[in-house]
């Protein structure tokens, strides 16, 4: 498995990620809580005309470092490092949840870079009923470790999946997921959480260059439309686009997840250098 050393502000740290395909490059972010897997229905759908590089996120996966507090800029510079390991020098840049807010940390400091960039589930700034619920998180994951018990992924499903999930479902179908849910976590799940607390990104994001796609769940009761119009109207050659699920769309419709992103990616432009190398 590939990996990179950086270091970032606790001390050091070393990031594993996947690369996978041909063409352009892509990089994808994962949200909180989980690892570069959340990305194998958009990795298998665009592979044959994208490299795609899937890094694990500071808490997940593969990725060590010192285990003391993380920011965002953390998170942002271990997917540059992936990026530069992998002999990217730009690339299209997706992410969901905290994985979005990184991806737009990263678009708007290394403008550069990036040459689309497109947001599921991101927002601009933690505000204080967001920062309720993260803290519920933390609170549930603290009783989960001492007690052995199962809080948290018993509300995942209630906080992450919209109304075709619960239509779809039964109670004995929900309660293996729920019983599956705990081995999925990332280890580093609080410590995520802690950074998802912080964001702030409405002084950067007028510094993004890259044109990107604000793609909204319909039923996510996690970020409200106030966050998806901040980010539009931070964001320049911003554009909206909604797909009719929960905030945990990748997992609740992976394939429609996948097939909104990757219509987006073939919508962007080649490279002139690009174009020369499909055409040897």
């Amino acid at each position: 498995m590939p990996g990179t050393s950086l270091r970032i502000s606790g001390g050091d740290a070393v990031v594993e990620y996947d690369v996978t395909g041909t063409g352009p490059g892509l990089v994808l972010v994962h949200g909180t809580g989980v690892g570069r897997e959340q990305w194998l229905p958009l990795t298998e759908a665009v592979a044959d005309r994208f490299t795609v590089v899937a890094p694990d996120l500071s808490g997940s996966g593969g990725t060590t470092d010192h285990g003391g507090p993380l920011s965002l800029a953390d998170l942002a510079e271990e997917v540059l490092a992936a990026a530069d390991d992998a002999g990217l020098d730009t690339f299209h840049l997706v992410g969901h949840s905290l994985g979005a807010v990184t991806a737009a940390h990263l678009a708007s400091t290394r403008p550069g870079r990036v040459r689309s960039l497109a947001l599921h589930a991101g927002w601009a700034y933690t505000d204080t009923r967001m920062d309720a619920e993260f803290r519920h998180w933390l609170a549930l994951l603290r009783a989960d470790a001492e007690n052995g018990t199962s809080l948290f992924a018993r509300m995942l499903p209630l906080m992450a999946f919209g109304p075709r999930y619960w239509e779809r479902t039964d109670a004995a179908a929900n309660e293996e997921l729920v019983a599956a849910l705990p081995a999925v976590f990332a280890p580093g799940i609080a410590r995520q959480t802690e950074i998802d607390r912080r964001v702030d990104l409405r002084p950067l994001l007028g510094r993004v260059t890259a044109p990107t796609l604000v793609l909204a769940s319909a039923h996510d009761r996690l970020v409200g439309a106030d966050q998806q119009r901040a980010l539009l109207a931070g964001i320049p050659h911003a554009r909206y686009a909604e797909i009719d699920a929960g905030h945990g769309a990748p997992g609740e419709d992976p394939a429609g997840f996948a097939a909104r992103i990757a219509a987006f990616l073939d919508e962007q432009p080649v490279s002139p250098r690009e174009g020369a190398a499909s055409a040897c």
